[in-house]
Parts: C-alpha cells; sequence; structure tokens
C-alpha cells in the first residue's frame, strides 16, 4: 500500500518544531500531571468527607474544563499560534493545582478543577497539532507516520506516568498540599523551558492558504458523527480515576494499590505501545477502532461480574482491578494513535488546532454526562451486594455502542479513504 498524499495547498513555511521537544514536554507534563490526579479522588472522599456523587461531579468538571474546551484552545491555537497559548496553559494549570491542595470549600475546589483542566484545554491542542504537522513532513520525506509519532508520544508521555504516581504515593504521605504544590512545580518549570525552546512563528496550519472561520469544523457531518461516536474511549479511560479506586476500596486495597495500577498502564504503554500501533495500522482503522472499543467494554464486563462476591485473599483480590486496567491500557493503545492519526484527513487543508480540539471536546461531554450517572451508581459498587455489578455493566455499554456505531460509520462512502488509511515506514 501506498502512503496518502499531503494535504493540498501550499506547504506552510512556519517553523518547524522538532518532534523530539514535544515528546520531553509529554513525559515532564504527565510527571506533574499523573503526581496529583490519581490521589485527588483518595483527598476528596478521605480528607473532605465527599459523597460519591460529588467526587464524580468534581472529576467530571476537571474532565469537562479540560476536554470541553479542548475547541476553543485549539481554535486560539490557530489564531495566535500555538507557543503563546501552550505557555498560558502551563500557567493555569499551575494556579488550577495549587488550588485543587490548599482549598477546602466546593466552590474553590471546583473552580481549581476547572482551572487545572482549561490549562490543558490551551497547551494540549497545540502540541497535537504541531506533532500532526511534523508528522506530515515526515511522511512526505518517507519517514515516521504521524500514527507512530502519536504512538511514541504516548510512549513518552506513560514514562511521565509511571513517575507522576509514584512521586506523588510518597509525597502524599505528607499531605495531599505537598503533592498539588509539587505538581505545580513542573508547570512552572515548563513555562520557562518551553518559552526559551517553542519558536515563536510556529503555526497549527497544514498550508499556507488564508484560514477559514474556525466554525467550519461543525460543518463536516462525517467528523462530527466521528467524535461523538470516539467520545466514550474518553469516558471509559477515565474510569481510571473515578471508578478504579471504588473497585480497589471493595476489596480492601489502599492507596499503594493505586499506584501500582497507574503503574501497569504506564508499564504496558511503554512495552505494547509500538506494536499494537504497528498491528492497528496494519489492519487499517475500519477494524482497529471497533476492536479497541470492544476491549474498553470486556474490561469493565470483568469487575462487572467480580463485583457481586466477595473478594479473594491476597494478592488475587485485585485481579478485576488489573483485568480492567489492562483492558483500558490495551483499547487506548489501539484506538488513540488512530484516531489522532485520522484527523488531518477529516481536516483537510483547514487549521488541525481546532480539530483536535473538538475531538476532545466531545470527550469531555462523554465524561461529564457518564461520570455524572456513573459516580451515583458506583456509590453501590463499594461493597460486594447482588446489585454492585450495575455501575459496571452500563460503563460497559457506552464502548460497545461505539464499536458497532463504528463499524456502521466507517461504512459510509464519504469514509473509503480513512477506513483503509495506510501508514509508511515508523
Amino acid at each position: 500500500m501506498t502512503s496518502p498524499s499531503v494535504p493540498s495547498g501550499t506547504p506552510s513555511r512556519s517553523p518547524t518544531v522538532n518532534p523530539r521537544l514535544l515528546l520531553v514536554s509529554q513525559l515532564i507534563f504527565n510527571a506533574g500531571f499523573y503526581m496529583v490526579l490519581p490521589f485527588l479522588a483518595v483527598h476528596l472522599r478521605d480528607n473532605l468527607a465527599m459523597a460519591g456523587a460529588m467526587v464524580g461531579m468534581v472529576l467530571g468538571i476537571r474532565t469537562f474544563s479540560q476536554q470541553g474546551l479542548f475547541v476553543f484552545g485549539g481554535a486560539l491555537s490557530d489564531a495566535l499560534g500555538p507557543r503563546r497559548i501552550i505557555l498560558l496553559g502551563c500557567l493555569i494549570r499551575t494556579a488550577g493545582f495549587l488550588m485543587l491542595g490548599f482549598s477546602n470549600s466546593l466552590p474553590m475546589i471546583l473552580l481549581g478543577a476547572c482551572l487545572t483542566g482549561a490549562g490543558s484545554a490551551l497547551f494540549s491542542p497545540a502540541v497535537s497539532a504541531l506533532l500532526a504537522l511534523a508528522g506530515s513532513e515526515s511522511e512526505a520525506r518517507g519517514g515516521q507516520s504521524r500514527s507512530a509519532l502519536f504512538a511514541r508520544l504516548a510512549i513518552w508521555g506513560e514514562c511521565g506516568a509511571v513517575m507522576g504516581p509514584v512521586l506523588g504515593a510518597l509525597l502524599l504521605d505528607v499531605s495531599f498540599q505537598l503533592v498539588s504544590l509539587a505538581g505545580a512545580g513542573v508547570f512552572v518549570l515548563m513555562f520557562f523551558v518551553l518559552g526559551r525552546a517553542l519558536p515563536a512563528g510556529a503555526t497549527t496550519t497544514q498550508t499556507d492558504e488564508p484560514q477559514a472561520s474556525w466554525w467550519h469544523v461543525f460543518h463536516n457531518p462525517q467528523f462530527l458523527a466521528f467524535i461523538v461516536i470516539y467520545s466514550t474511549a474518553l469516558l471509559s479511560y477515565n474510569q481510571l480515576y473515578l471508578a478504579m479506586p471504588v473497585e480497589l476500596e471493595r476489596v480492601g486495597a489502599d492507596e499503594g494499590a493505586l499506584a501500582i495500577m497507574f503503574m501497569l498502564v504506564s508499564v504496558l504503554v511503554i512495552v505494547l505501545q509500538l506494536p499494537i500501533n504497528r498491528l492497528a495500522r496494519h489492519v487499517g482503522p475500519g477494524i482497529s477502532l471497533p476492536l479497541g472499543f470492544l476491549i474498553y467494554a470486556a474490561g469493565f464486563a470483568a469487575v462487572a461480574w467480580a463485583a457481586p462476591h466477595a473478594p479473594a485473599e491476597g494478592w488475587l483480590k485485585l485481579w478485576p482491578a488489573a483485568v480492567m486496567v489492562s483492558a483500558i491500557a490495551i483499547a487506548q493503545m489501539i484506538v488513540r494513535p488512530v484516531a489522532m492519526d485520522l484527523i488531518p484527513g477529516f481536516a483537510g487543508n483547514k487549521p488541525l488546532g481546532v480539530y483536535y480540539g473538538a475531538l476532545a471536546s466531545a470527550g469531555g461531554v462523554a465524561v461529564l454526562l457518564g461520570n455524572a450517572v456513573a459516580g451515583d451508581l458506583l456509590d453501590g459498587a463499594l461493597t460486594p451486594a447482588p446489585g454492585a455489578g450495575l455501575p459496571w455493566w452500563v460503563l460497559a455499554g457506552f464502548p460497545l455502542v461505539s464499536a458497532v456505531a463504528l463499524v456502521v460509520l466507517f461504512r459510509l462512502p464519504a469514509l473509503a479513504h480513512l477506513r483503509t488509511r495506510p501508514a509508511p515506514k515508523g
């Protein structure tokens, strides 16, 4: 198979950002992020005595303010340039982490959650667009594919995610306030490093043609259908933060087990991301994406089967959580690089930031609505009981519906060029 053509138009003459800078940045971003977020639900529930529904709302607001505002962050990156938007995002996330750590009232915690998410809504679409442009240039030269670069981005990010929970667990022995302070310090550091390293003239557009209004993204019906269907991927992945602590509490595990589960995700990604990505590119998006969503569903189904029963003794009690975590990790390794690689095909010659932003914003809406449902239901899964499997079956249903919908979507003639999108070497 041959590589698809690079989008037509006059090639962009904006300064090229070295992909290695973006990869290292992702590592450091994730180290700071995962230092704080895995322990936020524990802090809210144990230190601030919040109910499960309230914890779900806080986590959902954080994710929605991140993913839901991505479309605006992407549009700002397209309009104002990625450098200044990335730097602003670092400062806003710093403020959010500090508020989460040092606030006791619900309104201030919600504001901190919003700021934490909004910071990422600014810098993440810009990073994705810059990496996609670097991948397109690499493909044109016969080098690594966009999909391979996004797979490597996941690996570097997971290297940071290995470091984050370990450091967070150590600092949590002192206080959650120290955890949030350390996480904020990471983003202050990145503000100064990227302020010097990112070229001021970099853009997120694939050509030098005049840019249309960012509203054009909402006039692409196939893309809108895709992002709605794909949104359950983010909902499923975010159950690592909302649902997994519930399962660990059901079996009587402590915060150390939570850190181990996040390390398991990271190790799986570091070891398996590249071979899984090669296999996914070989079979094409029309097969790999539905398969990934089925794997999400299988992970939740495993916990649904175990939840009504008394946990096993010793380390065996962790098997349902380990199966769920492994399934989520494998599914994420399949679907995310493939989906990120498809975005330039949907965008054509349009600026990429708003398209990556819209993809994430749809996920944010799914997380906000899904967490509101799951957070309330998960209160019934804290102890073994006949109905303890219900929230897990509900969670399994979301990606299952997406898997079926993707099969239907990729049968549309308008998406024939994406269904078997091949990737060059890498």
